[in-house]
């Protein structure tokens, strides 16, 4: 699990044009940088309006903060601005292109403290840079395996080396299915139950496969054939069949079924043996289907032990 951090260069220039971002003063202070960890302990949000006795880690001034500002008389007013600069934002941001006080533009400069203006609104600039602070500093987690979309989820293939994950996705490939990453697929918890998968752009397009290399699969199969990123929703594990035990009685009804935690989320998943003469793409997809109908509430075998019970109950009245 890394630990994601952003700093204030990064921001403005990610920012930037969709912000319309100008950096006023206290450029030296690029490289201050807020990192996941803080989001946790803090008892402000990352971003916010400008707050001084909860400061955020991005201050934003709109016409009603600058008017209060204004309302203070000097000395209340220099020690506003002495704990809005103590504080050490990450960025000030001034909105709708409103003139900077002078005082506050020498404050930022002094203390090397990223002073920008915007054009947008307050809101506009709260929701986008909240939405990115937030995504960039989400948990995440680089898992080993071929990330699918295969009916419209996204399914994670896992197994030791040889198993044969690639063979598989390539046929699942050639069966209308769609590659998001092979080999270390990274997972980012975007919502407190939704890990999004997506493929590191080192990797992009491209699936390994022993005896044939590296295979470009958007230039072998079309743009259709690869996706950006999907979310996490099923684990699909290859075994040998030497770790594999024999199954027989309530195991074979409800197959080899569980779960595998992923940052914290439980993500169901199915087991299957790799044996010879099983068409693993055909159980892969039967797999992904049984989990779509158990997610609608439908479970084939708790329908199945039900008949069964019902009709012994009538056997025996």
């Amino acid at each position: 699990m890394s630990n994601a951090s952003v700093s204030a260069r990064e921001l403005f220039d990610y920012l930037q044009e969709k912000l319309s971002f100008r950096w006023l003063a206290g450029q030296k202070g690029g490289k201050r940088e807020v990192d996941a960890g803080e989001n946790h302990a803090r008892r402000p949000s990352l971003a916010g309006y400008l707050n001084v006795i909860y400061p955020n880690k991005v201050q934003i001034l709109g016409t009603e903060e600058l008017a209060w500002l204004d309302s203070l008389d000097s000395r209340p007013r220099w020690g506003t601005i002495e704990k809005i600069i103590q504080a050490r934002p990450l960025a000030l941001i001034i909105t709708k292109n409103q003139d900077c006080p002078e005082d506050l533009r020498d404050a930022a400069d002094e203390s090397d403290t990223p002073l920008w203006v915007s054009s947008k609104r307050g809101h506009e600039l709260l929701n986008l840079v909240s939405y990115h602070l937030a995504l960039t500093l989400a948990p995440r987690v680089t898992l080993h395996g071929v990330f699918m979309e295969l009916y419209s989820i996204g399914v994670l293939i896992t197994g030791e080396a040889g198993s044969g994950k690639s063979e598989l996705a390539l046929e699942l490939l050639s069966r209308g299915h769609r590659l998001v990453a092979d080999d270390a697929p990274e997972f980012t918890q975007v919502a407190p139950d939704v890990l999004d998968g997506s493929c590191p752009e080192l990797l992009q397009d491209l699936l390994e496969v022993r005896g044939l290399g590296v295979l470009n699969i958007r230039e072998m199969f079309g743009d259709t054939a690869v996706k950006r990123s999907k979310y996490l929703r099923l684990i699909v594990h290859l075994t040998k069949p030497m770790n594999e035990p024999n199954p027989h009685g309530y195991e074979r009804l409800i197959g080899d079924s569980g779960t595998r935690t992923v940052l914290d989320l439980e993500v169901p998943l199915i087991t299957l043996p790799v044996m010879p003469g099983r068409n693993l793409a055909v159980l892969t997809e039967a797999a992904t289907r049984l989990h779509i109908l158990r997610t609608k509430g439908i479970d084939p075998a708790a329908m199945f032990i039900a008949r069964h019970s019902n009709l012994l109950q009538r056997r025996g009245s």
